[in-house]
């Protein structure tokens, strides 16, 4: 489990491919804190640590994650988004984000904002889906590539997002421009409440 804020953006070193598996190797500032089988969020998406040396460590993605992230897409010099799993005795200080990204979004637009910015986002509709809670509203939560984030003018296939200037220059939204795939969790807190109306 874990809150959406990202601790640092890690930088990919090393992209193995094996069989349908994808594993990353990266460095970051934490690395001698971590431990095998610890649980990591990347760009949203919750894997765990499978080998470490003194300043990487290696983590696996498996074809469904593949399937459904943009971790496919990277390559060495990439920065990806990190946090570690959430601590229970502590604030929640964004959101419930479970890790599992439900699908991808494209970057359709980057508008500056006298400090800020306003990043567009687009992603496949699909009516069903979000009956269930597959969506985002007004002023709802919403994690894109691991951060979570308030969501602004809602429609059916797309919304905004405003970033501070402390995300844009610690996470990897300053690498962002139109035409980037990113990863997207819906609320799962939405998902519930959808899936429990349709039993009424």
């Amino acid at each position: 489990m874990f809150s959406g804020i990202v601790e640092e953006a890690a930088k990919v070193v090393a992209v193995e491919h094996d069989k349908g598996n994808l594993h990353l190797t990266l460095g970051c500032s934490f690395v001698d804190e971590l431990k095998i089988d610890q649980s990591i969020s990347h760009n949203g998406v919750c894997l765990t640590v499978v080998k470490l040396t003194d300043t990487t460590y290696t983590v696996t993605a498996i074809r469904e994650t593949l399937e459904r992230s943009n971790l496919g897409g990277l390559k060495v010099g990439d920065w990806v988004n990190v946090e570690r799993s959430m601590l229970m005795n502590g604030r929640l200080d964004g959101h419930i984000v479970q890790g599992h990204v439900d699908q991808t979004a494209v970057c359709t637009g980057v508008k500056e904002a006298d400090g800020s910015w306003y990043y567009t986002f687009e992603y496949t509709f699909d009516k069903a889906m979000a009956q269930q809670g597959y969506l985002t509203v007004e002023k709802g939560s919403v994690c894109v590539n691991g951060v979570s984030l308030t969501v602004c003018n809602s429609e059916d296939n797309r919304f905004e997002v405003a970033i501070i200037p402390f995300t844009h220059e610690n996470t990897n939204f300053h690498q962002i421009a139109k035409g980037t795939v990113v990863n997207l969790e819906f609320d799962i807190i939405g998902k519930y409440i959808s899936k429990l109306i349709q039993y009424k």
